[in-house]
């Protein structure tokens, strides 16, 4: 699309007309230029696909490190008295 858009403005239609043709906002436009602007045609999807696969990878990761954090900092909770804790490895009385 941003190509498409590109070659309407080098024809001599203004961002607005282009836009309008397209269905797509001037700021969408702009953040995309931004964005993508300069690329290759297969470059942007390659891009998209990469930052997927790093949100996939890190949130496993990140979770893991939560629970053991969690599992080395919280003291365990009686479940006959959950307003009270045990003293470290030992059990209420």
């Amino acid at each position: 699309m941003l190509r498409e858009a590109e070659i309407k403005l080098a024809g001599g239609k203004t961002t607005g007309e282009v836009c309008r043709e397209l269905g797509i906002s001037e700021q969408s436009y702009d953040r995309w230029r931004k964005e993508y602007g300069g690329m290759q045609v297969s470059q942007p999807k390659k891009l998209k696909d990469l930052e997927r696969e790093n949100t996939r990878l890190k949130k496993p990761a990140v979770i893991e490190r939560i629970l053991d954090h969690l599992r080395h900092t919280v003291e365990p909770v009686d479940p006959a008295h959950p307003s009270r804790v045990p003293p470290k490895g030992g059990r209420l009385v």
